[in-house]
């Protein structure tokens, strides 16, 4: 049975030995990313699962120091296009639903106002708008909470070769016992993000290496490689 400990995230160390890691290779894992969203975008989200576990794939390379990454990394993702596709749907079906929750309360006022027409009043509508408002953070809420239970399971599926149901499970547990470590983790993801936003948008972008290698670095510490198993190519 796999196993993994509890009580080693420490999100700024993560963050600072990711950086010391990954530095040599930036560019080539920049690529990689950019290059495998792009992919999984285009093919509307049926590749995304392949390209997310290709993107892993490097980084795990690197950070387990088992060479340099290369474009080649990427896809070697294909090869668990099955094996993730379940934590793919598992993702990618909520956001759509949140997105388009979103989309239908950011415009609920303006449909009120428009079907009440000249009968609209300032408290019918600032009332929608708050009842909208809630929804929104409560569907936020929830959505958090089903992608922090599945943040470990692209890297077990790639570094354990494990199915996506077992990866569910495995990191649906991992997580529940180090939700201090995880808390931490995605508040300084959301910091790095906001930085990267504040630098006019295009440092969002910069900032995508080293939070996936601080994400990374954190699953190494509940998951230490196990230096029998297979290594990808």
């Amino acid at each position: 049975m796999d196993e993994f400990t509890t009580g080693q995230i420490h999100p700024i160390e993560c963050a600072k030995e990711a950086w010391a890691l990954i530095k040599a290779d930036y560019w080539i894992l920049f690529a990689i990313s950019i290059v495998g969203a792009m992919i999984g975008g285009i093919s509307m989200y049926i590749l995304i699962g392949a390209m997310i576990c290709g993107i892993f794939n490097a980084y795990l390379k690197v950070i387990d120091g088992r060479g340099k990454a290369n474009i080649d990394d990427l896809w070697v993702g294909f090869k668990f296009f099955g094996p993730s596709l379940l934590v793919t749907i598992l993702i990618v079906v909520p956001m759509v639903i949140w997105i388009i929750i979103l989309f239908v309360t950011i415009y609920l006022p303006i449909i009120t106002a428009a079907i009440m027409g000249n009968n609209a009043d300032g408290g019918t509508i600032l009332g929608t708008f708050i009842v909208g408002f809630i929804i929104d953070i409560i569907v936020a809420v929830i959505m958090i909470s089903i992608h922090s239970l599945l943040i470990f399971c692209f890297p077990l599926i790639v570094d354990r070769g494990i199915s996506s149901w077992d990866s569910v499970k495995l990191s649906a547990r991992a997580v529940m016992k180090n939700i201090p470590g995880i808390g931490g983790l995605i508040g300084l993801n959301f910091l790095m993000a906001l930085v990267g936003e504040l630098a006019f948008c295009v440092g969002l972008y910069l900032m995508i290496p080293i939070i996936t290698a601080t994400n990374v670095v954190a699953y190494r510490k509940v998951f230490p490689r196990n230096p029998n198993a297979p290594q990808l190519q």
